[in-house]
């Protein structure tokens, strides 16, 4: 896994390569985190595992797992694990027993558990059972990897994220707003396998608008996200406007999928006659309270974050924009992960539409920090992760 990251600890290469297997399970292992392990001896890594979906072993077991159906003996190894080990019965058994009756005598965990209930529990029970425990290795991101996880914890709402793609000079189209792609095709690839790890697609209604969007996950055939039985699942296309489409228009959505769209409005839109039409189609129309003051100005997002999750059970949303949607969102700190693809390329327009939209903001004082969790390459474009800074 790339990361901004120095790797210069002894443990830090295998901790780093059970990251980036913890991500393998992401989008399917909600409402528990994704969590990766690796089994290591004499400077090589000999056994692999991630948790791969919820209700199924976790990845200390699968890591073990695969030690056995390789002759591997893990009382011979150390086990690197992102997330402390559970010392709990639930879905699945404690995995401090697993390691306890593999013979494992050394384990360096990533992060502690964040969970009250059973905060330091895993550690306390290896320690006392006699085994060597190293805590804390790479545990900035090791905590980022369950970011979502503390969000379901501690809220009623999904995880969010927001995924745009700019020019170097921070647009994302040209002042006329013809819908054209700013990144390249491997960054447009990549945001169909993020479209695969959420259960709603959101953007606004310029959005909507001008470029008639689609909102599926396109992966092909061997790449497809499938619901818990099987099925092939896309994600609810949700579209944020004060002016509402009528009912039978050309727009993509509503020609193809009416009953998976839900357009976020105003609560007067959304008594109108229009929406009732869009309502017979099978469309959802939900009014959302407005925002008047210096908290900001537009919909207050948050209840309907939290009806996403309460009735279509989204664990995580995926905000396409444009940019005062976006702002919008920053501002009402529903922001927990933004994504940015950054193009190679200058528009060189001061009226081109920039990333973030909508303020007349004065001072640097007033700016929205985020923090680097990730950079990568991504074909010709860069692939940047950020974070809101931690408290």
């Amino acid at each position: 896994m790339p990361t901004c990251l120095e790797t210069t600890g002894p443990h830090d290469r295998f901790m780093l390569r059970a990251a980036k297997l913890a991500l393998r399970g992401r989008g399917f292992t909600a409402p528990n985190p994704c969590v990766g392990a690796v089994l290591a001896k004499d400077g090589q890594i000999v056994a692999e595992g991630w948790h791969k979906a919820h209700g199924g072993p976790h990845a200390e077991v699968e890591c073990l797992a695969d030690a056995r159906q390789k002759g591997v003996d893990p009382a011979s190894c150390t086990l690197y694990v992102t997330l402390e080990p559970c010392n709990h019965q639930g879905k699945t058994p404690p995995c401090t027993q697993a390691i306890l009756a593999a013979g494992v005598r050394r384990v360096v965990i990533g992060c502690a558990d964040p969970n009250p209930h059973v905060a330091g529990g895993g550690a306390e029970a290896l320690r006392a059972a006699g085994l060597e425990v190293v805590l804390a290795v790479q545990e900035a991101l090791c905590l980022d990897l369950i970011d979502e996880f503390l969000i379901w914890q501690t809220t009623a709402r999904p995880y969010s994220i927001l995924k745009m793609a700019s020019t170097l000079d921070g647009k994302i189209a040209a002042r006329g707003g013809r819908a054209q792609a700013v990144s390249g095709p491997e960054s447009q690839a990549d945001v169909h396998r993020l479209r695969a790890q959420v259960q709603a697609v959101i953007v606004g209604g310029n959005t909507f608008y001008g470029d008639n969007p689609q909102l599926t996950c396109r992966l092909g055939p061997d790449g497809l996200p499938h619901d818990s039985k099987g099925g092939f699942c896309q994600p609810l296309a949700v579209v944020v406007t004060s002016t509402l489409p009528k009912a039978y228009s050309t727009f993509n959505l509503l020609r193809q999928r009416p009953g998976q769209v839900l357009f976020w409005t105003s609560e007067y839109s959304a008594k109108t006659p229009l929406a009732d039409e869009l309502r017979e189609r099978g469309t959802l129309i939900w009014g959302l309270p407005e925002l008047h003051g210096p908290g900001g100005q537009g919909l207050a997002f948050a209840g309907a974050f939290e009806r996403l999750c309460a009735e279509f059970g989204c664990h995580r949303t995926l905000c396409e924009g444009g940019g005062q949607l976006a702002l919008s969102l920053a501002r009402q700190e529903l922001v927990d992960e933004f994504v940015l693809y950054l193009a190679p390329r200058v528009l060189g327009d001061a009226e081109g539409k920039s990333l973030f939209a909508g303020e007349a903001v004065q001072s640097m004082e007033d700016t929205l920090n985020f923090r680097l969790a990730v950079a990568e390459s991504c074909g010709d474009d860069l692939k940047l992760t950020y974070k809101p800074r931690r408290s």
